[in-house]
């Protein structure tokens, strides 16, 4: 991976989940829970359907809930606090992850589907706490996920960055397509390669990327 292929970035721009902590965390897991839990009790429906549901709205609307919103005119402040409410007993602090972080050059933001408050508490756990100089939710673009195109446009407004000097590393290959569009270097972070033309450089290591481009 040459390094003069991100010599330009000056803005990193880092998703959360399954991205600055490992998938083996399954942190996810607890959140899908507490989702079909809210979906069940929130439209009076039993697990199946809420299952069903939950995956229209995340291949239909991006997220379960853009879908709720869009639907069904979901309230997403009591919704964000409640399905994030969860344990970071599974997480553990990782000083070298925190070290490559600290010692790129440019501005760091994080940029998740979750809400701020619950980004802050997964950097906290994972000892990446005052590393970045913003972090935004889904709160910040007015509510719009990621993929939309929309959402990104209006994060990158509020924060100031030019996609044509910035990094874009995620999980979710769908979220990488807007970046690469906005002329982003892009990174998958995920234990599987996968070809696709908006996804430029793979990584199973986030730590062992960044020292490339900083040790």
């Amino acid at each position: 991976m040459p390094r003069d292929a991100f010599s330009h970035v000056d803005t990193w721009v880092f998703d959360l989940d399954n991205t600055l902590y490992p998938p083996s965390a399954r942190l996810f897991d607890l959140i899908e829970v507490r989702m079909t839990a809210w979906v069940m009790n929130a439209l009076g429906v039993d697990r199946t359907e809420a299952d069903r549901l939950r995956l229209h709205y995340w291949q239909t609307h991006g997220t379960t809930l853009a879908g709720l919103m869009r639907e069904h005119d979901v309230d997403p402040a009591p919704y964000l606090t409640d399905v994030h409410d969860i344990s970071m007993d599974s997480l553990a602090p990782d000083p070298d992850l925190a070290s490559r972080i600290k010692n790129l050059s440019g501005r760091r933001i994080v940029y998740t589907n979750g809400c701020a408050p619950y980004a802050e508490r997964v950097l906290a756990a994972r000892g990446l706490s005052g590393l970045f100089d913003a972090v935004y939710g889904v709160e910040h673009a007015d509510f719009l996920p990621k993929p939309d195109r929309d959402a990104f446009d209006r994060i990158f407004a509020l924060d100031g960055v030019t996609p044509d000097r910035a990094a874009m590393f995620e999980d979710d290959p769908r979220n990488l397509a807007a970046p690469h569009q906005m002329g982003m270097r892009t990174v998958h972070v995920a234990p599987e390669p996968l070809s696709a033309p908006h996804i430029e450089y793979h990584t199973d290591d986030l730590s062992r990327f960044l020292a490339a481009l900083v040790d």
